[in-house]
């Protein structure tokens, strides 16, 4: 990966000639800390959110191309992209307002609509980012078939061997991560492993409510794969409201044995925040993997 260099300031005039509007303010807005976003406001009153600074030329084509999989399922909202390169992504702001009583049935419901979104692969067509991290999403023709092989190869060896680079890979965390690989198939064995569209990386600011009172979803992390792995990030610092999982199980009941394969979905985003983050997560990683014995 290489690092991009132009700033929102030195690429306000392409996005005025991408608008066609003149950009009157800019300030920066809260989020992640992968990029920098900022919000304008153009001379007739318009409002626009500009993402930049990434650390790799396809992570906004990859986020533009994300949001426009979820929008065209006609589910959930998420906000429109205006214009996508290497170095900047334009979206439209969503004024947030205040979260109605049903909100969470309401988002629950509408996630369960989503995960009814089949491919006949797992995977995607192209890779994109968890974080700042890749996100491999194309697979050999069996990992592409079988969800086991895909989420053990692509989610959980890769970011094992990434801790392996990092230095984080302990005689301990080997000999129980050998010990998932052992039991991979079992663990997953599942009637309804089948790939449906995911957010991919749906904890919670990663999603809104805007002025109506609608959820939406932002910066996605795309795939096709098991829906019960966007359902155990939810779950993985803190939890969504209990409203949201009733509606959602009311909409689309769960397999029996979810609870058993939770950990194992949250194993991946907590290697890759021990990748990204450190060793504060390392003990978390072990205890996931421990569930397994």
């Amino acid at each position: 990966m290489r690092e991009l260099n132009m700033n929102s300031q030195e690429l306000l005039p392409v996005v005025e000639q991408t608008i066609g509007k003149r950009i009157k303010h800019n300030q920066p807005l809260s989020g992640g800390s992968i990029s920098d976003t900022r919000l304008l406001e153009t001379v007739c009153g318009a409002h626009f959110v500009l993402k930049t600074g990434s650390c790799a030329r396809t992570m906004f084509p990859g986020e533009a191309n994300g949001l426009k999989e979820l929008a065209v399922t006609g589910t959930i909202r998420v906000p429109q992209v205006h214009a996508s390169t290497q170095d900047f992504i334009l979206l439209e702001y969503i004024k947030t307002g205040d979260e109605p009583r049903n909100f969470f049935n309401d988002f629950g419901e509408k996630l369960a609509e989503l995960h009814q979104h089949e491919h006949k692969l797992f995977g995607y067509h192209e890779n994109n980012f968890i974080g700042a991290t890749p996100q491999i999403n194309r697979g050999t023709d069996s990992e592409s078939q079988d969800w086991s092989n895909f989420f053990f190869n692509k989610r959980l060896l890769y970011q094992f061997k990434r801790a392996e680079e990092n230095g984080y890979a302990t005689a301990e965390l080997r000999k129980l991560f050998a010990n998932i690989e052992s039991k991979v198939d079992r663990i997953l064995q599942t009637p309804d492993a089948k790939p449906v569209l995911l957010h991919g990386d749906l904890w919670s600011g990663n999603f809104l409510c805007d002025e109506n009172g609608n959820p939406c979803l932002i910066d996605p992390a795309v795939y096709y794969g098991h829906r019960e792995t966007d359902l155990a990030m939810t779950r993985l610092f803190g939890g969504f409201a209990p409203d949201f999982y009733a509606s959602y199980a009311s909409c689309y009941p769960l397999a029996e044995g979810w609870e058993y394969r939770e950990g194992i979905y949250k194993l991946y985003h907590i290697l890759n925040h021990l990748n990204l983050f450190g060793t504060g997560y390392y003990q978390q990683s072990l205890a996931l993997m421990r569930l397994y014995l």
